[in-house]
């Protein structure tokens, strides 16, 4: 906070069931961060996890709805900052690099990424299939948007009043920062990455990823999310694809009458019209839908400014 000593900074912890390490998050953030609130969000613990944060000065709030999704939705509604640093309540990210995260978003940035998988992740991390999904991720979202994101799925990041205020959370659980990623990749937003050293859960601490669920969720997301994002793309690939058969269907078929003067193969010839009608249907919804995707993104381009300019006032 050595850029703006009078920027009111937010900590955001969401927890489930952490009361093995959110005593030591809460103080080391409390150290690195003195000037700011620290919230943790309980949603639904079964131990001691609130009672312990509320003992170490956090303020502590309910929320109902399960799902890291849902407690981020609830952070982002409720609280109001300059600047907003998210965190997990595991213990697996230093607090010691929330003051430059902050100093970034002070700078101008609208989302500060913790980057753990250019330090120490894939050494730390004892979950292969996370690594594997880490990097999968990574490849389809930066070939998609053209970019270089490195780490698409931290839990680490700070944010702009005008980012949180102005980002629609829709995911309910941990496909909640991929989301992040790819609303701030399609509205060509202001990224910073910044290098972390990541280490992995402290003895007595369970994780509560369900790596084959979640992972299934997240890739679900991706999915949605370029389907409304890209719709060119994707129909228009899809229609192509079709249509591309469709019109090789029909060469056979002109083909066999060219040799003998009948058609013999009805049932193909009206499939592969079928067909090629329903690639031009994909393609033309795909542009259609290109359309109105390109106007949501200056909607929000000026739902931002509109926020900006509201909370410098």
């Amino acid at each position: 906070m050595s850029k703006n000593l009078n920027a009111s900074v937010a900590v955001l912890l969401p927890c489930y069931n952490e009361e093995v390490t959110i005593g030591k998050v809460v103080r080391d953030f409390k150290t690195a961060l003195p000037s700011a609130d620290i919230y943790v969000y309980d949603n639904n613990s079964t131990d001691r996890t609130a009672e312990i944060a509320a003992g170490e000065g956090a303020i502590v709030r309910k929320e109902p709805r399960q799902g890291k999704g849902n407690v981020i939705r609830a952070m982002f509604e409720d609280i109001d900052a300059d600047v907003y640093v998210m965190a997990d309540g595991d213990d697996t990210y230093p607090a010691d690099a929330a003051p430059a995260m902050v100093d970034k978003v002070l700078e101008g940035y609208d989302m500060v990424i913790g980057d753990r998988l250019s330090s120490t992740y894939f050494q730390e991390n004892k979950r292969p299939f996370h690594n594997f999904g880490n990097r999968l991720v990574r490849g389809s979202i930066n070939g998609l948007f053209h970019a270089n994101v490195t780490d698409i799925m931290t839990g680490y990041r700070a944010f702009s009043f005008t980012f949180v205020k102005t980002y629609p959370v829709l995911s309910r659980g941990f496909e909640v920062e991929t989301e992040m990623t790819i609303h701030s990749l399609n509205n060509n937003l202001r990224l910073y990455e910044m290098p972390i050293q990541y280490r992995d859960r402290p003895e007595g601490s369970v994780s509560k990823l369900d790596t084959v669920g979640d992972g299934i969720k997240v890739m679900g997301t991706i999915f949605r999310m370029i389907r409304e994002y890209k719709p060119l793309p994707f129909f228009g690939g899809i229609g192509c694809v079709l249509g591309i058969i469709g019109v090789v269907l029909c060469g056979t078929v002109t083909v066999d009458f060219w040799n003998t003067g009948m058609v013999a193969r009805f049932p193909t010839l009206i499939g592969a019209v079928m067909l090629v009608i329903a690639g031009l249907l994909l393609f033309v919804t795909g542009v259609v839908l290109d359309v109105m995707a390109k106007n949501d993104r200056k909607a929000f381009i000026v739902e931002s400014n509109s926020f900006a300019m509201l909370r410098r006032r």
